[in-house]
């Protein structure tokens, strides 16, 4: 991914932490923040230690960065998007981890064309 679209200070951190929505699942805590002054949506991540080790926290960033990439033309701009993960996902496969980011997207009404579909107790 390329660097323009990574939110790397401090600063930018908590401007998303702050004035940003979150909207959580069992997997993932995602913080969106929407920015009409840029061009595109960026991405921050944050892995505990609690998931593991610097190889699996390494993994879990590949697949959230690889998630976002497939997705890019399905979230809506201008966003900054800060992602937590949780201990779930250090033992997910790609499919698990991108199935589980469209749910919070979702949630957090941030995608293009998505139906606005509840799984589980929500639906009825």
């Amino acid at each position: 991914m390329n660097s323009n679209y990574r939110i790397k200070k401090n600063s930018e951190f908590q401007n998303v932490f702050k004035n940003g929505n979150s909207t959580a699942n069992r997997q993932f805590v995602v913080y969106v923040l929407k920015r009409n002054d840029q061009p595109q949506f960026r991405l921050g991540l944050s892995v505990s230690k609690r998931i593991g080790n610097a190889v699996t926290r390494n993994r879990v960033k590949r697949l959230v960065k690889e998630s976002f990439h497939q997705l890019s033309d399905q979230i809506k701009f201008p966003y900054d998007f800060v992602v937590i993960a949780r201990k779930p996902t250090s033992e997910m496969s790609f499919e698990e981890v991108k199935s589980s980011l469209i749910h919070v997207l979702n949630r957090a009404r941030v995608l293009r064309g998505a139906k606005q579909v509840s799984k589980g107790r929500d639906s009825k």
